[in-house]
Order: C-alpha cells, then structure tokens, then sequence
C-alpha cells in the first residue's frame, strides 16, 4: 500500500490550499461573527470544480475521486470550517443525485450543484422528534396523481435558506412500516408549501447557515422522487456513509490548524526566560496532537479508498467510515481544546482563532451521527462479520 499521495492528488491539495489560504481564511472570522453565509465563496469553488469532486465530468463534475474529496476538504476546513461544512453536503447530494436520479435528475440538478449556481445541496433528514433514530420521522408524504403532498418538519438542515435542492426523506408508507416505509424527494425552495425557520443560533460554524424547513402541504411532481417508492432510508443511509468520510476530513482539517497555531504560539511566547516550547509538558501536547491527526488522516483515506473499491462492486464500507468519523471528530475535539490550553487565556479570546476552532470541532461529534451512534454502527458491525 502506497501512502504517498499521487502527483494528480497533490495538485487537488494545491489547488484547495491556495483558494483556501488566499481567500477563505481571511474572511473566516467576519462569517464566525457576523453569521454571513458566503454565496460567492460556494460560486468559487464551483469554478474549480470543488463542488463535484467525486461527479462525473459529463455533469460538470471534476471525476476525480473519494480521495481527492479528503484531501481537499482538509485545506478547506483548516481554513473555514463553515464553508467547509457546506462544500461536504453540496458534494454529498451531487454524488447521491449522481448514484440514484434518472438521467432527467442527474441533468437538471447535478451540474448547478457542481458549478456554484444553485449556491449549495442540503439532505434533509432528520426533525425535531427523531434525531439518532431517523426511521421514526414523522414526515410524509401522499401521491396524489402526477405529484406527492409532503408535510412535516425537518430540523438542522445546513444551508436550507440557501440550497438550490434539497434531498429529503419523507414517509409513504405506513408508521409501522419503519424504514421500509419512507422514500426521498428533490425539493426546490420555489415550491408551493415550502418554507425555511429562523437561522440557528449555534456555539460554531456560525458562517454555514441551519434552518428548519417546513412542509405545509407542499406539492412535488412525482418526476422529483429519487429512487422506487420504499428505498428512501437506504439512500439515507448510503449518503451517510460517505458524509461521514467527508466530515472526518472536515475535523481532520479544524484539527490541524489548531496544532499549526499551537505550535507557532508556543515557539513565539516566553515564559521563565525561554520559549514555552522548550518544556516538556508543552512539547508532550503537540507530539499527541500531531500524533493523533496523522492516525486520524490514515482512518479517514483509508475508508475514502474503500469507497472508491466499492462503486459498482457494492462492497461495503460503513464500518471504515464510522471508525473514521468516529475518530476524527473525537480527536479534533481534543486537538482544539488542547491549543486553547496551550494559548492560555489568549486562546480563550477571539485574538486568535484557536476558541473559534474548538466551537466549529464540537458540532462535528453530533452531526452525520453521533459519536455514540458510530460506536453503535462499529460494533453491530463486527458482530454481524462473526455470526
């Protein structure tokens, strides 16, 4: 096995370290604290092709792989971790699009994601009474001749006020159907009965937007469903997987500006006459959190190659990718709250970016499923691998 990344992906590397240092990471305190979402941002990924990492190119796409996808999400997010989030799930509705959509879907949606024009994707799964346990949504949805009547809530949608499609999952079958029982649709926000809430107020990534959106008998031609009737909790599902991958990246990337700052800080600050990286207890604290992202990187690339084995094979990777996500957000968590403590109280002020960092990291425990859920997925698992 070849660790080394390819010259192909050190040029993806290249291309996003550069749009993210240049660009990104200069405005990423103003989106912290002013909550803007920027729409230019997401335009300008479209133009180098972040947007559509693992499309086909005939949609616009840059077909260059789940790898890739890693790597460049990484520079991102050590730049901008809210833009980073949005860039994960517009590339993640584009794949899923991609691997479930008839060819009338795939042209009409795939190539606006892909190039910045419909700004972003969002995946609507979850609502406010069925979080972890995403089988028991209560939304539905009831076909009534060429079109579907969706009602019902969905909560934490990232980039809902501003996503040009949306995938969510609704219930058409029975309740005790459970997850046999829900099917996905591509909404679009002009459609009658859809609406957003009101913005999140949230600890981090206050530069990515999160909505409720709100189904009050919103009307969806049945060309907008995704997949066969019943199949909806496995495109959910399937997308997770990969999200994971994505959001372990992400964490990956939070993880290792908070090591980069901590280290510059500790060789510029003095304490007792000497730099503050000459003891030891400051020097154990950046050896684990290099040591701890470099393991983290290899969980992530290794399940984003398991993903690459399996299209067209239907090799599975979900327990890779918990293990990955699983680690990642845990170790970036760690990672942020120990540059803070290396910072001192300068890391617990918005000076310098480290309390920011240790915010965005929290939410990445939670989201695509939750630390716990990932243990859960890991363990059922290996059980099913020996029984």
């Amino acid at each position: 096995m070849d660790f080394e990344l390819t010259e192909e992906l050190e040029a993806v590397r290249g291309l996003a370290r550069d749009v993210a240092q240049r660009e990104l990471a200069p405005q990423a305190a103003e989106l912290d604290r002013t909550e803007r979402f920027p729409v230019e941002s997401f335009q300008r990924l479209g133009e180098l092709g972040l947007l559509g990492v693992n499309v086909p190119e005939h949609f616009g796409g840059s077909e260059m792989g789940v790898i890739a996808l890693t790597v460049a999400l990484e520079e991102v997010a050590a730049a901008c971790a809210s833009t980073a989030v949005t860039m994960s799930v517009t590339n993640m509705v584009g794949e899923t699009i991609c691997r479930f959509g008839n060819d009338e879907q795939k042209t009409r949606f795939v190539p606006g994601l892909t190039s910045g024009a419909l700004v972003a994707g969002a995946f609507c799964l979850s609502e406010p009474g069925s979080g972890s346990d995403a089988a028991a949504m209560s939304t539905t949805a009831r076909r009534d001749g060429d079109d579907y009547i969706l009602n019902g809530t969905k909560a934490w949608i990232t980039s809902g006020a501003h996503a040009g499609v949306l995938i969510c999952m609704a219930r058409t079958g029975a309740a005790d159907a459970g997850h046999r029982g829900i099917s996905a649709f591509l909404l679009e926000p002009g459609m009658a009965g859809f609406s957003t809430g009101k913005p999140e107020d949230k600890c981090g990534l206050r530069g990515s937007n999160t909505v409720s959106v709100i189904l009050e008998d919103c009307r969806v031609p049945a060309a907008n469903r995704l997949g066969e009737e019943g199949i909806g909790f496995g495109i959910a599902m399937t997308a997770l997987d990969g999200g994971r991958i994505t959001i372990g990246s992400m964490a990956n990337g939070i993880a290792r500006a908070a090591g980069e700052q901590a280290a510059s800080y500790a060789l510029e600050r003095k304490q007792f006459g000497k730099p503050i990286a000459e003891f030891q207890a400051i020097q154990h604290k950046l050896a684990d959190m290099a040591t701890e992202l470099e393991a983290s990187r290899l969980l992530v690339r290794r399940a984003a190659w398991l993903k690459e084995r399996a299209t067209g094979s239907g090799q599975r990777f979900t327990r890779q990718a918990a293990m990955a996500k699983v680690y990642a957000t845990e170790n970036a968590k760690r990672a942020t709250e120990e540059a803070v403590q290396i910072l001192g109280g300068y890391g617990y002020t918005r000076e310098y970016p480290v309390e920011r960092y240790m915010r965005d990291a929290r939410v990445t425990t939670i989201f695509e499923g939750t630390t716990e859920i990932q243990k859960i997925v890991i363990a059922r698992e290996i059980l099913k691998s020996i029984a």
